[in-house]
């Protein structure tokens, strides 16, 4: 118990943070055994769906080959093994086959895996690569002899995961005790990682870094970046040596992100541009250019420099978009013809090509990769993700507007299946992100389709927070706003229940900012939800925020606000889901953590589970599953993620009274390359 700005805090459940006693690890261990007993009746319902999983997806598989120089890259899945094969043909995508890293021979051995950096040198000679055996997201640096299972005894047992490669040096970064990447290193290949040589460091604890290299291959780019504001040094890949040379300079609450062609630097900023503009920049220094002026209705996000164009990536009325920009024509903009789907940029590894590398998928349409031709402004279909089993016409995606309490329009993003009527008696599943700027993607999802098959309705809301309608969605739901994001959750699903699905059997679901998301709008409204699944949640915000100790604290003031201030301690205290528990009727509850999870303490979930089991009126299930030997993704590996998923699905589906398929879902699995079409647009 404390006494903060005047107001009594307590955390009665406080010593839960201590994972060195036994009585906490004990503590966490009979949750996984409660939780285990009370799902057991699933178990067949959890083999069922994996065994589903399993059957729509083509576990032999290699994507489509990128090419650079004389070699082609890509990598590749075999049945049985849960890790990704990164090879190259050399020649021809069908040439002789080189493996470069085998996840699978890497993980052995290991209860968790995951792969950080995976950087090809630019003669093709050697691999650079981080792992990460716990879920700590602290990466051991590896090099490795391309095409041979040599490894170089230069090994750099922490680092937060980027590379960027220089001739013979590589530059990487390095994270402090709170888990911010706070320095740029560079090592020189064949020498003691002790004699490597600390470039930058960052002393502003808001601000972490990351390590890229232009694509022209010119320059290593060491980006520091807060919540509001960034900077970009640059060091000539000829000179690697040099002293980073800052490219705009800092000014608070101003963005940018360069890329690098010919003599200028191609730079995306919002300074005097809330949505974005595009200027060049000498390499020599001097007056910046603007290209494609401040548009309220467009959001400039990023840019790609090639040798012959210029692409800049970005949103439209909350959908994916890019502009081309050549040296002989008008900007061509770049999107899809439905109106629910994601658009990314693919792996584009030449810098002089005129093809451009693209990734188009939505809920109802595979991931397809194109060649985009930016002369020609054709498209040419390389490859569409097989979905064994399923006819793609059964599903379809509709593009909503759901007005907020303060009228401004949510977009949400709905998926069912054709046969599922919206009549108000099918169950629904609604995802929330809503944080960073972060736009959740409409992306294709095979486990989902257990979902549909169910007949469940399947929504996102893209609440605010998040990006899907430009910087400004962030900004009315962030620091003194962020109440935004929760009532707009709360807008959907009730507009949701009243016209289209069974509100008597609505889910939600969110991870991490989105377990803020989806524990906040509980605490507002208990009654609104049938199904509460929260993944790795921040929940226990207010302590969080308070302890500069932690990992990211201090970076993270500048999206949720300082409790040490007296104003942002009560917007915060408001909504924070721990402090605002109360003796109500809880709906059933599925929450996760991870044990070795550096952005959100194990313990927010474990003590937020504690405090409304002892609290509730009610008799549902509140169940906490912690993962001992992961992090903040959980397990590792697609096999590992399919059983999670299981999990998880087979207890929203119990809880919303759904088990079986319906016989219609049933009768029709054939294979259909006809499902793209399968997007449509609707207002409510």
């Amino acid at each position: 118990m404390r006494v903060l700005h005047g107001e009594v805090v307590e955390d009665p459940y406080a010593w839960l943070r201590d994972r060195d006693d036994p009585e906490v690890l004990a503590h966490l261990d009979a949750e996984n055994a409660y939780a285990a007993a009370r799902t057991a009746h699933l178990e067949p319902l959890r083999r069922e769906l994996y065994e589903e999983f399993r059957a729509r997806t083509v576990e032999d598989d290699l994507d489509v080959p990128a090419r650079r120089g004389p070699w082609w890259y890509a990598s590749r899945t075999e049945a049985g093994r849960p890790y990704r094969i990164w090879v190259r043909m050399r020649g021809a995508p069908d040439g002789p086959l080189e493996v470069l890293l085998d996840e699978n021979e890497l993980a052995a051995g290991h209860e968790y895996f995951r792969l950080g950096s995976y950087d090809v040198a630019p003669d093709h000679a050697l691999v650079a690569y981080g792992v990460d055996f716990d879920g700590s997201e602290r990466y051991e640096l590896r090099i490795r002899v391309a095409g041979t299972p040599e490894e170089l005894p230069d090994r750099i047992p922490v680092t937060a995961g980027g590379t960027a490669w220089a001739g013979p040096w590589l530059f990487y970064t390095v994270p402090d005790e709170a888990m911010r990447p706070h320095q740029v290193w560079r090592h020189r290949v064949g020498t003691d990682p002790a004699e490597d040589v600390l470039v930058y460091e960052e002393e502003d604890e808001r601000f972490y870094l990351r390590v890229t290299r232009t694509r022209s291959g010119a320059f290593v780019l060491i980006e520091a970046t807060s919540a509001t504001t960034s900077e970009v040094f640059v060091v000539p890949t000829t000179d690697p040596e040099a002293r980073p040379r800052s490219v705009l300079g800092r000014t608070p609450d101003v963005e940018y992100g360069i890329d690098h062609r010919g003599d200028r630097f191609w730079v995306v900023t919002d300074d005097d541009a809330v949505e974005g503009r595009l200027l060049t920049v000498p390499v020599g220094g001097g007056a910046a250019e603007e290209i494609l002026p401040h548009d309220p209705e467009r959001k400039l996000a990023a840019v790609d420099a090639f040798a012959g164009h210029v692409v800049v990536w970005g949103r439209v009325d909350g959908r994916a978009a890019a502009w081309i920009l050549r040296d002989d024509g008008e900007p061509r903009r770049v999107d899809f013809p439905t109106e629910v789907y994601q658009l990314d940029p693919d792996r584009n590894l030449e810098y002089d090509t005129r093809a451009l590398r693209l990734r188009i998928e939505s809920p109802v349409l595979p991931p397809s990769i194109y060649d985009y031709d930016v002369v020609e402004g054709t498209w040419t279909l390389l490859k569409r993700t097989a979905v064994p089993g399923v006819d793609l016409d059964e599903y379809r995606a509709v593009a909503l507007r759901i007005e907020a309490s303060d009228g401004r329009r949510i977009p949400v993003t709905l998926v069912h299946r054709r046969d599922t009527p919206l009549d108000g008696s099918a169950p629904a599943l609604v995802y929330a992100y809503g944080a960073y700027e972060a736009s959740v993607a409409p992306r294709f999802s095979v486990t989902r389709l257990g979902l549909l098959d169910r007949g469940v309705v399947f929504a996102i809301a893209h609440v605010r927070g998040g990006g899907e309608l430009g910087k400004r969605w962030h900004l009315e739901g962030r620091m003194a706003t962020k109440r935004n994001t929760f009532t707009d959750l709360l807008a959907v699903v009730e507009r949701l229940g009243a016209e289209l699905v069974d509100a008597r059997r609505i889910a939600v679901r969110g991870a991490s900012a989105g377990g803020l998301t989806v524990g906040a709008a509980l605490a507002m409204d208990p009654s609104r939800f049938r199904v509460v699944v929260a993944e790795v949640p921040f929940v226990d915000v207010v302590n969080t925020m308070l302890d500069e100790t932690l990992p990211l604290t201090v970076v993270e003031w500048e999206e949720w606000g300082d409790p040490h201030d007296p104003d942002q301690y009560r917007w915060m205290r408001a909504y924070a889901p721990y402090e605002n528990v109360a003796p109500v009727d809880y709906p059933a509850m599925l929450v996760t953590a991870g044990l070795n999870d550096p952005r959100v303490g194990y313990w927010e979930p474990a003590k937020w589970v504690a405090k409304i089991r002892a609290t509730t009126t009610g008799s549902a299930p509140i169940l906490l599953k912690t993962e001992m030997g992961a992090g903040h993704f959980s397990r590792s590996g697609r096999y590992g993620r399919w059983e999670d998923e299981a999990f998880v699905l087979a207890f929203v589906l119990d809880q919303l009274g759904v088990a079986d398929p319906p016989e219609s879902s049933k009768s029709s699995r054939t294979w259909s390359t006809s499902g793209s079409a399968g997007a449509s647009s609707a207002t409510t």
